[in-house]
């Protein structure tokens, strides 16, 4: 984008109703992400996961929005160890010590909500616990920067900051949201500070960096859908819908 102030096409700028309808999604979405937490424990499969994952959608009256888009064919996404993201649930059981990473997107009454988490399963390694609590760091250190007036590229300068010597992963990275998943802008997590969109009161985005213990290079797998990381290592995620207001960030997905 040209720094002229003007705001690129396509980008939302939600009023008061609107945002309420979005906050709507994400709070439910936060319930069924703590909800996922508790389940996702030694023993359970990621299939598991995902059932329960749909069932709770459907019975507080919403849709599982990633079943079906594109052809993915699941509720939710699973993302174990070396897994960075878009992982397919299946048969395996979550074992003491794994990593896993839960993205799914709700869509309540038309409005759409993002959320991901990484859960420790049992007890992790020192390596594990390190890496996921960088990233969280890196992904609440992102959306502290996404204020009026700021622009995309110091949401990823952020995230760079407070990953230290993790990788940041640059081939995916958040969106806008609302009535659809993935609305402009892109917003991506590895870039220069006073680059891209200028952040508008009004704006709602996913901040959702990608950190990886060692290299960020990743690959797709066979299925179509897994990216994993190059090298083995392994990875962790978080993530929020993420309003920009007034008076700074308001995450919606609380």
């Amino acid at each position: 984008m040209s720094g002229n102030g003007k705001r690129p096409k396509g980008i939302a700028i939600r009023s008061r109703e609107e945002l309420a309808g979005i906050a709507k999604a994400g709070r439910l979405a936060g319930r069924l992400r703590r909800r996922l937490g508790n389940l996702a424990k030694p023993g359970i499969s990621t299939l598991d996961l995902n059932r329960f994952a749909e069932k709770y959608m459907r019975e507080h009256g919403a849709l599982p929005a990633q079943k079906g888009y594109h052809g993915y064919p699941y509720a939710i996404c699973t993302a174990v160890n070396d897994c960075v993201c878009h992982g397919m649930p299946d048969g395996r059981r979550l074992k003491e010590g794994d990593l896993v990473t839960l993205d799914f997107v709700v869509e309540l009454d038309g409005w759409m909500a993002d959320t991901a988490w990484t859960y420790s399963v049992g007890s992790v390694s020192e390596a594990a616990d390190r890496l996921r609590r960088a990233a969280y760091r890196a992904t609440m250190n992102g959306i502290a920067a996404a204020a009026p007036g700021k622009r995309i590229g110091d949401i990823a300068a952020a995230v760079r900051d407070a990953a230290g010597a993790y990788g940041v992963v640059s081939q995916f990275g958040g969106h806008g949201i609302g009535r659809a998943m993935h609305e402009p802008p892109e917003v991506p997590h590895v870039g220069e500070a006073g680059t891209g969109t200028l952040l508008r009161e009004g704006m709602v985005i996913t901040i959702e960096p990608m950190l990886t213990e060692k290299e960020s290079d990743v690959y797709i797998a066979e299925d179509g859908w897994s990216v994993m990381t190059m090298d083995g290592g392994w990875a962790a995620q978080f993530e929020h819908t993420v309003a920009i207001a007034p008076e700074g960030p308001l995450i919606l997905t609380l």
